[in-house]
């Protein structure tokens, strides 16, 4: 007989550290055990999609690296509306709108591109390789709702490693931003290959 499990509880283990990826042996002082409370601040977090940041974001690859000011990330359920400041490349101001599987890409002068391949664009126009569709997930702290993945938590009982779709994703530093929110990513280091991208968000806050 054929068990067939509703999509909202597959979800929820998901979340919860049902993974096939394995990661040994692990690093000193981490384990893969999530804390008593790990549940609960997934849901939190999960429900938490109405938001906007600021901050800074550097990105270092083989072929150019760069840095860009985040004047503003906001984020609507899946829907995200992202501004960024940045002399590299000649970018200036640059957003970014869309949804996961479709973006809309607006350059300093005026030029705008739509892509149903986020990354893609996103590579062609800036020269930045950035997984776009993960990124809203990551950010908070969770593991994006397709793909495996595997967590490892520190001695604080925090989450200091999140794998999945080939990043290795590097939570630096947390800090309490919004009232009655755990604890939010301060810095985030995401790394694929030779590839690096560094967040470091000077605000959270609730959205409109």
């Amino acid at each position: 007989m054929t068990c067939r499990i509703p999509l909202l509880l597959a979800f929820l283990l998901a979340l919860t550290g049902c993974t096939t990826i394995q990661l040994e042996p692990l690093p000193e002082g981490m384990t893969d055990q999530p804390p008593a409370d790990w549940a609960k601040r997934t849901a939190t977090l999960t429900r938490f999609d109405d938001w906007q940041l600021s901050g800074k974001l550097a990105v270092k690859q083989p072929s150019d690296s760069g840095t860009a000011i985040i004047n503003r990330w906001q984020q609507q359920g899946e829907r995200y509306d992202l501004a960024l400041s940045s002399s590299f490349l000649g970018m200036g101001s640059t957003q970014l709108k869309g949804v996961p599987g479709f973006i809309e890409l607006t350059m300093a002068d005026g030029e705008t591109y739509q892509s149903s391949d986020p990354e893609t664009l996103v590579a062609a126009a800036t020269g930045w390789q950035l997984p776009i569709d993960n990124l809203a997930w990551w950010i908070r702290g969770l593991p994006a709702p397709d793909g495996d993945f595997r967590l490892l938590f520190d001695e604080q009982n925090r989450l200091a490693i999140l794998k999945q779709n080939g990043w290795e994703i590097r939570y630096d530093r947390w800090q309490a931003f919004v009232e009655n929110v755990p604890e939010l990513p301060a810095r985030v280091t995401a790394l694929k290959d030779d590839k690096r991208v560094r967040v470091v968000i000077s605000r959270w806050q609730r959205g409109s």
